[in-house]
């Protein structure tokens, strides 16, 4: 296993897009409004939703970018890869540029799913919006469909086989967008702690009954 892949993943993670964009745009510091946090979240509350959803998208990217080299460069190892994306997500949540103080991961772990297994980010990403309109705590659905990831993952790796079984996709096709592995279901289940981790406060306010929902600021 070369180390050098996990630094480049976090190294790659720990682009602090949120504060970056919210400096350019407003010439803000975004740590100074609302939650403090650097995340997609907080920027909506600073810049409004369309920036909110650029800035989840460049997250999510930064994520997977160094797996995507890793690929190219000839790397299979599923653990590594699995590696180099965890480590993306930890650049994110704990940049090194700010003092180890960063976003909470959510976008960047969906975008990491993505580039490993593609059909499992969306399915998990539907359950995120169910469950953010259902309750209207984005830390809520947050937690829960990233908890949930490597059951996502399993599913839609049968999913795959199913399709492959009835004909309609070859079993390249579905291995590419719908396959799993334990290397991967791992890395879904450390992602989802990881996220429970970084939500400590908002599980204090949940308990409280001081949680922020959708569309109030706090």
């Amino acid at each position: 296993m070369n180390p050098m892949w996990l630094l480049a993943g976090y190294f790659c993670g720990s682009v602090p897009t949120g504060l970056l964009v919210v400096r350019m745009v407003k010439g803000v510091d975004i740590r100074t409004y609302g939650s403090g946090n650097i995340g997609a979240t907080n920027v909506g509350r600073v810049l409004g939703k369309s920036w909110a959803v650029a800035v989840a998208l460049l997250d999510m990217v930064k994520g997977g970018v160094a797996v995507v080299a890793a690929r190219f460069a000839g790397v299979h190892d599923p653990w590594l890869l699995a590696g180099i994306a965890f480590c993306g997500v930890c650049g994110h949540n704990f940049p090194v540029w700010l003092g180890f103080k960063g976003g909470k991961g959510v976008a960047t772990s969906f975008g990491v799913v993505f580039f490993l297994t593609p059909v499992a980010a969306p399915a998990g990403g539907a359950l995120w919006f169910a469950l953010m309109k259902g309750t209207g705590y984005v830390s809520v659905a947050s937690m829960v469909s990233l908890c949930t990831m490597p059951l996502t993952m399993w599913l839609v790796d049968a999913a795959g086989s199913a399709l492959v079984r009835a004909g309609t996709l070859s079993p390249e096709t579905a291995r590419f967008l719908f396959g799993t592995s334990p290397a991967t279901m791992f890395l879904g289940g450390a992602l989802g702690l990881l996220t429970v981790f970084r939500h400590r406060a908002n599980i204090g306010r949940l308990l409280a009954g001081t949680e922020n929902k959708v569309g109030r600021k706090p």
